[in-house]
């Protein structure tokens, strides 16, 4: 009994613990911009696709997006002969295990996994450590097996200072020091992350907007519909109401 009690009143200071975590800036994303989920998804097959494998994804879902199936076929296929074969890689395991020290993992749903703020921190605060094999670290996930494979995109940051989870966002707001410019500013790189984060978004659910359309027209027909039902009701249960026989 007593050590339920304790329990019970340790319960607040858990809470508080729990509100002190790390905070994700708000990855800057639009579900229904198809352009830039097509823009995500060029991005993914060039640079992420090589790894990571997509399973649970054909490339001819991205018909959705306004693609005909000669673009997906001429842009985004490049490891596969059918426009309805899953995104796979032709890496092994094994190999990648031995290369990385762990497989690289499926990202068919990373979205709903690790959520969109956290791939758009995670993604852009990659920077340089000699002491890891890779000669990459991450603020936002320390020490991953995964190198930062976009750097010439990016450039190459140094940790200048670790942000208090508090006060800045984790994503590592004043914390880096670009010591190498790369091919894109800032600001472009932060556009291209963001394109890729709204394809993973639309990979891990290709039907969420389709279903929220869906449930939106429902709720109005139900809405609609509960006048007549009620005034039904109500007429139907007037007899009783009022002593009367119920009317066959």
């Amino acid at each position: 009994m007593r050590a339920i009690l304790i329990q019970i009143l340790m319960l607040p200071l858990i809470a508080v613990a729990a509100g002190k975590e790390a905070r994700f800036e708000s990855a800057p994303i639009d579900p229904r911009d198809a352009v830039s989920i097509q823009r995500g998804a060029q991005v993914f097959v060039n640079y992420c696709l090589n790894c990571h494998g997509a399973e649970s994804m054909r490339y001819n879902r991205l018909e959705d997006l306004g693609l005909t199936q000669q673009q997906i076929m001429d842009n985004l296929v490049f490891a596969s002969d059918k426009v309805g074969d899953t995104m796979t890689v032709a890496m092994r395991r094994s190999d990648a295990k031995r290369w990385f020290g762990v497989a690289p993992p499926d990202l068919s749903v990373i979205a709903r996994a690790r959520g969109a703020d956290w791939l758009y921190a995670y993604l852009r605060s990659f920077y340089r450590d000699d002491r890891r094999d890779s000669g990459w670290n991450n603020l936002v996930f320390p020490n991953v097996g995964m190198p930062h494979v976009l750097y010439e995109l990016q450039g190459e940051q140094v940790l200048k200072s670790q942000p208090v989870p508090e006060i800045d966002s984790a994503s590592g707001a004043g914390s880096f020091v670009l010591e190498t410019p790369g091919k894109l500013s800032t600001a472009a790189y932060d556009r291209l992350i963001a394109d890729l984060v709204n394809y993973l978004v639309y990979m891990s659910e290709p039907a969420r907007e389709t279903r929220i359309r869906i449930g939106y027209a429902v709720l109005i027909f139900l809405s609609f519909l509960f006048v007549p039902v009620y005034l039904l009701k109500k007429e139907y249960w007037k007899s009783i109401h009022q002593g009367a026989p119920r009317p066959n």
